[in-house]
C-alpha cells in the first residue's frame, strides 16, 4: 500500500515569505503529477472567509479582544480541518496550509499573552488528530519583515501591531521550534525564493519519499 502524502504547513510572521514559498511547493506538485489541496487561515471555506474579513480588515474589528480572537481563530480551524484539509487527506492528497495551529500558540498565546493552556485546550479541540506532519517556519528579523509588509495593498489588523508584538511573535516561535524539532524546520527567510524552496524539497523529499519517487516517475514519462 503506498503511503499517504503528509500534509504540510507554513509558518512565521507576516512578511516572512511563507505564501511565496506555498505557491512554489504547489507548482513543483503539480509538475510531478501529485495531488495536492492548498488553504490558508483563517479562511479556506466560506464561514472561515467570512471570519477572516471579520478579523482582518472589519471596521469593528478594531476594538477586539483578544479572547475574542483566539476563538475566531478557532471556529474557523474547526470548519477548515473538517470541511477541507481532512476529506483532503483522506482523499489521499497532499495538503499545504498557509498557517495553521501553531500560528495561535504564538500570535494569541506567546504575543497577546492569554493563557498557554487554554490556547493549548482549545486547538486540541479544533484539530482533533488533524495535526501537521512537517512544518516549516520561516524566521526573519523584524527589519526585514516590515520592508516586505510595504506595499500598495492595504495592511491588515495584524500588520499594524507595534514592534514589540513582532518580537513576541518571533521569540514565541523559536520556542515552539525548540520543544517541537521532529516536526518544526527553521529556514532563515532571508535567503533567495529558489534556495529556500530547494531546501523544503529536499527535506520533504528526504522525509517522505512517496513525494521523491512521484516527482521521478514524472519525469520518466516526460523524457
Amino acid at each position: 500500500m503506498m503511503a499517504r502524502f503528509p500534509f504540510i504547513t507554513f509558518e512565521g510572521s507576516e512578511g516572512c515569505g511563507k505564501t511565496t514559498q506555498v505557491q512554489l511547493l504547489a507548482n513543483r506538485l503539480d509538475m510531478a503529477g501529485i495531488p495536492f489541496l492548498v488553504t490558508r487561515e483563517p479562511g479556506g471555506t466560506l464561514i472561515g472567509e467570512s471570519i477572516r474579513e471579520l478579523l482582518q480588515f472589519a471596521p469593528q474589528s478594531a476594538g477586539m479582544k483578544p479572547e475574542t480572537e483566539l476563538l475566531l481563530f478557532e471556529a474557523s480551524r474547526a470548519q477548515l480541518v473538517r470541511e477541507v484539509i481532512r476529506p483532503a487527506l483522506e482523499r489521499g492528497e497532499c495538503v499545504i496550509a498557509d498557517r495553521f495551529l501553531d500560528s495561535t500558540t504564538v500570535y494569541q498565546g506567546a504575543a497577546r499573552k492569554l493563557h498557554r493552556n487554554i490556547v493549548r485546550q482549545l486547538n486540541a479541540f479544533a484539530v482533533g488528530d488533524c495535526i501537521p506532519d512537517i512544518t516549516f517556519l520561516l524566521d526573519v528579523d523584524l527589519r526585514i519583515a516590515r520592508a516586505r509588509m510595504q506595499g500598495p495593498r492595504r495592511p491588515d489588523r495584524m500588520e499594524q501591531e507595534a514592534d514589540e508584538f513582532y518580537e513576541r511573535v518571533r521569540d514565541g516561535y523559536h520556542e515552539l521550534a525548540r520543544r517541537q524539532r521532529a516536526r518544526i524546520i527553521v529556514i532563515e527567510g532571508w535567503r533567495t525564493q529558489q534556495d529556500i524552496a530547494e531546501t523544503i524539497w529536499k527535506t520533504l523529499s528526504s522525509r517522505f519519499p512517496s513525494l521523491a519517487e512521484a516527482e521521478a516517475e514524472a519525469q520518466k514519462t516526460a523524457s
